[in-house]
């Protein structure tokens, strides 16, 4: 540049090209990666004072009041606006509009002009100019919601308006500059923030809300370091980053000191210096890759001078951990262990398709997925799944309720039998949970933001959840066992609690007797499915008790209370006492652990527990050593606790142990005591009145600050499920943790560390439990399901039936082809957070509900036809319909004023679920998904999906409508979908594959027409021809014209 004329302008065209203009008359463009002058263009009209850069133009402003516009790649003018006959002051460019403010020649002076000179950047001429209420100098485009226009006065004076409306004084605001003059004004580019400067050098920051969104990881700006020369600062040498520099070296032509010969040097590579400490502090992580803000603490590419002592400490462990452990701010991030962490499903472009839950599963049981409103309760539907009668009991059981727990239990069991190490999720289950008004009023449902804050006490709300899925369960299956068909007619019958198995296996009689100070005992006689522990008094809780006692004191409780008392006709302190009259198969209990009492109670007991395990029989104290010798650990193995340990780490945090006995003498009195889990009861004892109860699950709370806590069950699963499963006969326990699951040792499952840890439901069952129980499954479901229903809708009328049912002498068999389409419904809007690179990161998926289903037949003569054409009635608020993808209208889905052939989703859900129990082969498109919202598990030997018949590895999926277009020569999805028109096009494009799998005489022939649909593809950027005249490349026979229904 000219170093005698000044530089006005300065315009980044892109991350590394600068364009710099001025009073020169020409303009220069710096690469800013070799700090090299790249082009000088020339200019006509000397003095570019402003530019801008739009996707068409570059934008010059001329000092004469003149903007040019530029070509992009040459900068030659292509055109020329004469705006102001003074001079130009500012000018700014959007969209279609380019607004310019300046000074107008009056009287031998320039005077501000209040009118903006607008021009359409369509037809290149100026439009009606916009009269302003301040004297401007400075504009600029704020396009948020609109395109407003902020217009600035030197004073101070600010006003908001639209380009090509009218300015209203009343939208003119004042920036308190105390006197000073605004010299420059600039807007963020997230349209947040405005920033004024003025002449006293200070800078003023506003904003549309107190919290602004700015780039926390901008590059650091390098100022030019002031001349030295002159004035040599003092140099401090004990300073390891003081630049040497700034130590000026005057040009000499002779060899310098440092200059070695090759001979006396050999290179060392760098170092590269340990990572600041407050960089890993502040780290968020994305993946593998660490984002966090810059502290400043040094400059670029500084690096301290003593290499020496920095190779010492680099080799030593003295650096700050790259785990979090270890660092005092945040404790808890190393307390919890990681697989007891709360476990989150990164979504990606593809939703679930990529993430990979084997690396948290490795074994062929099926987890839950967290992420549906409510799923707190997973690892408890677990232990009920673990539990073999209850597992038999709800897959046997099928009701005409349209929301039964029973049933969706029963649906749920049946995808998780089927499921060989892929996640399931209870969506259906929950759904009819949050319909039951039981759960609602002991605030179960939980709204979530209740779940995202962790504002919930977890552990207190699970065993709620435990006493009232037992109720509901009892309550549900009181029913008779006698065969009733699900379209079966008849009032229910029902019977004592011994007919519900689950009454049968937790239920207990219990004896409650009120004693009056006056002598007069009332007694009375109810059931319960589980026992809630009662710990002592405060002043008894340093004493020693073993888990029995605490047990026996729960279940044959004695309280004090104020009574109503019929003799003495007033309330009256009454003894209430509570007894058992007899057993139960699964022993439930809720451990009530809600305050810092019970928890202090729990780790006292633990304590007392590892001291007597760990001490040997002749009083010797617990070692310090953590090493024992192996006699010492034999002697342990004969301990009390009756476990043979081989750490002492896991003998710690254990207070309830593996195995009880519970005896109920002939004076119905009970006896409890601790057992080992190796023990037989002896002959003396009575097989009726003692049953030796083991744990088969415990679930816990997790205590983490940073997720709000969660909650995980340790299950002992048993033979029939490996044997099921894996085709061994063993016993193993295992950690549930949504979709993790792992294996673990037996003393995990009863170690609690209640500093993170806490109890909060056991589950003990009886030896031998299954011998008692009838553990065949009979499918409910029969082919009844498949005939003719009537519509919930009250306008459904004959005529507008778009299906028709399957005869009897229609019934599918194995192997039969379905076309099957589905349509959906949102519930729940999509949540994302943009991160601070720019990538979108899904929090919590859109929740999805299915809204139509139809099945069309495979084959025989009415191929093509469907049989099945339900829209499912909701009782759940849709906010969004989706139309232009479902064809679902507004008013379809209800029952008051649709036409359509209205059903609940667990009548239709039934139909399908005969179907895939039958065998039948469903055709479609992109079933993974649909199968994933109707909260189906499907073989994948049943499921024929043209989205992966027509796919070539590492390549675009292709949509149902370009694949009909290309093969059937088919326009289908024209203005809506239509869930019959795309079941029948993927059988149509089934039967066009195995057309064109049978005529291929070489393997690679089926894999040229694939490659030859690709370039196709590529080429019509995958979109079907509006034009009629542009016929398919490829023409297929297609069904025989269907029946007019």
């Amino acid at each position: 540049m000219d170093e005698s004329e000044d530089v006005h302008s300065l315009l980044l065209t892109n991350s590394s090209t600068l364009l710099i203009g001025g009073l020169q008359n020409h303009v220069i463009e710096i690469d800013l990666n070799t700090v090299q002058e790249t082009q000088k263009y020339t200019v006509e009209v000397p003095g570019v004072t402003i530019l801008r850069q739009s996707n068409r133009f570059f934008f010059c402003g001329h000092t004469t009041g003149k903007v040019s516009l530029r070509d992009l790649r040459t900068f030659a003018a292509e055109h020329e606006f004469d705006a102001y006959s003074g001079s130009l002051s500012d000018f700014d460019v959007h969209g279609n509009l380019l607004v310019t403010c300046g000074f107008s020649s009056r009287m031998n002076g320039l005077a501000c002009d209040r009118f903006l000179k607008v021009y359409d950047l369509r037809m290149m001429r100026a439009i009606t100019p916009l009269q302003v209420h301040v004297d401007p100098l400075f504009l600029r485009f704020i396009p948020t919601y609109t395109s407003r226009l902020a217009i600035i006065s030197q004073t101070g004076q600010c006003q908001f308006c639209e380009p090509t409306g009218l300015a209203n004084p009343a939208d003119i605001f004042h920036v308190n500059t105390v006197g000073q003059l605004i010299m420059t004004f600039d807007v963020s580019a997230s349209k947040q923030a405005m920033v004024f400067g003025d002449s006293e050098g200070c800078v003023h920051l506003w904003a549309d809300s107190p919290e602004v969104t700015f780039n926390a990881y901008s590059r650091e700006t390098d100022f030019a370091l002031p001349c030295m020369v002159d004035t040599l600062p003092h140099l401090d040498w004990n300073q390891d980053l003081m630049p040497l520099s700034l130590i000026p070296v005057p040009l000499t032509s002779e060899t310098l000191l440092s200059d070695w010969p090759a001979a006396n040097s050999a290179p060392a590579p760098r170092r590269a210096p340990p990572v600041d400490p407050e960089i890993l502090r502040t780290m968020k992580k994305v993946g593998f890759i660490g984002y966090a803000p810059n502290p400043r603490t040094k400059l670029r590419n500084q690096i301290p001078y003593r290499l020496k002592e920095l190779d010492n400490e680099f080799d030593s462990f003295s650096q700050v951990p790259e785990s979090p452990i270890g660092r005092e701010e945040e404790p808890h991030l190393y307390m919890v262990a990681k697989k007891y962490r709360k476990v989150t499903i990164k979504y990606s472009k593809l939703g679930l398709e990529d993430f990979d839950f084997k690396h948290y599963n490795k074994t062929l049981f099926a987890g839950l997925e967290p992420h549906i409103p409510n799923a707190y309760c997973n690892c408890m539907i677990q232990v009920l799944y673990f539990l073999e009668p209850v597992r038999c009991l709800v897959q046997n059981h099928l009701c005409q309720k349209e929301f039964c727990l029973g049933c969706e239990l029963g649906f749920l069991f049946h995808m998780l039998d089927l499921s060989r190490g892929d996640p399931c999720q209870g969506s259906n289950f929950l759904r009819a949970f949050r319909t039951i008004p039981e759960a609602s009023a002991l605030g179960l449902i939980l709204a979530d933001s209740d779940e995202a804050t962790g504002k919930v006490n977890l552990g207190r709300l699970i065993q709620s959840w435990n006493r009232f899925i037992l109720t509901q369960l009892h309550q549900e299956t009181q029913e008779q066992e006698a065969p009733q068909a699900y379209r079966g007619v008849g009032s229910s019958s029902f019977g004592s609690s011994g007919d519900s198995v689950i009454g049968q296996l937790c239920s207990c009689e219990v004896e409650n007797s009120s004693m009056c100070r006056c002598g007069k005992e009332t007694v009375r006689v109810s059931s319960t499915l589980l026992f809630t522990l009662s710990y002592p008094e405060s002043n008894d809780k340093t004493k020693d008790y073993e888990f029995a006692q605490i047990l026996k004191r729960s279940i044959c409780l004695e309280q004090n209370t104020q009574a109503w008392c019929e003799n003495c006709e007033k309330y009256q302190p009454t003894v209430q006492t509570r007894n058992i009259r007899c057993l139960p198969d699964v022993l439930v209990i809720n451990c009530e652990v809600n305050s810092s009492k019970e928890a202090d109670f729990w780790k006292t007991q633990a304590e007392y527990a590892f001291k007597k395990t760990v001490m040997r029989k002749g009083g010797l104290e617990i070692p310090k050593s953590k090493e024992i010798s192996l006699g010492e650990w034999k002697d342990l193995g004969n301990a009390e606790a009756g476990h043979s340990y081989t750490s002492i780490e896991e003998l710690k945090n254990i207070w309830i142990p593996h195995s009880i006995r519970m005896k109920l003498t002939k004076n119905k009195e009970l006896d409890v005591c601790n057992w080992n889990e190796s023990n037989e009861l002896s002959s003396s004892d009575d097989q009726d009145s003692t049953y030796t109860y083991d744990l088969m699950a415990t679930v816990v709370h997790i205590l983490d600050s940073r997720t709000g806590g969660s909650l995980v069950g340790h299950i002992k699963v048993g033979e029939t499920y490996h044997q099921r499963k894996e085709g061994v006969t063993h016993q193993q326990w295992y950690l549930f943790n949504d979709f993790l699951i792992e294996p673990v040792d037996k003393c995990e499952a009863v170690q609690f560390d209640m500093s993170w840890k806490v109890p909060a439901i056991l589950y003990y069952a009886r030896r031998n439990l299954h011998a008692k129980y009838n553990l065949t499954i009979k499918n409910p479901i029969e082919a009844s399901v498949l005939l003719a229903e009537a519509s919930l809708a009250r306008k459904q009328r004959k005529c507008h039936a778009t299906f028709i049912p399957l005869m009897l002498n229609e019934m599918p068999q194995v192997g039969d082809l379905v076309g099957l389409d589905a349509e959906f419904v949102t519930l729940n809007e999509e949540e994302a957070e943009l991160r601070s690179d720019g990538t979108k990161s899904t929090i919590k998926p859109s929740q999805m509900s299915v809204a139509r289903i139809t099945c069309v037949r495979g084959q025989g003569p009415n191929e093509g036809i469907p049989f099945i054409d339900d829209y499912i009635s909701t009782q759940e608020q849709v906010v969004d319909y989706l139309t232009q993808y479902s064809g679902i209208k507004p008013g379809d889905l209800d029952a008051k004023i649709s036409s359509k052939h209205l059903t609940t989703l667990k009548s239709t859900y039934l139909k399908l679920r005969f179907l895939i129990d039958v065998g039948v082969k469903f055709v479609g498109h992109g079933l993974q998904k649909d199968f994933r919202v109707i909260n189906l598990m499907v073989p994948k030997d049943q499921v024929i999906d043209t989205v992966y018949l027509f796919h070539m590895p590492r390549k675009r999926m292709i949509s149902l409508r370009f694949l009909a277009w290309y093969f059937l020569d088919l326009k289908i999805q024209g203005e809506t979908h239509d869930s019959i028109e795309d079941a029948r096009t993927a059988l149509q494009l089934y039967r066009k594959y195995l057309e064109l799998s049978k005529n291929a005489t070489e393997p690679d022939d089926f894999r040229k027409v694939l490659k030859g649909l690709y370039e196709k593809g590529r080429k019509m950027d995958w979109k079907v021809p509006e034009q009629d005249s542009q016929s398919s490349p490829k023409n297929a026979a297609v069904f025989p014209a269907v029946l007019t229904l």
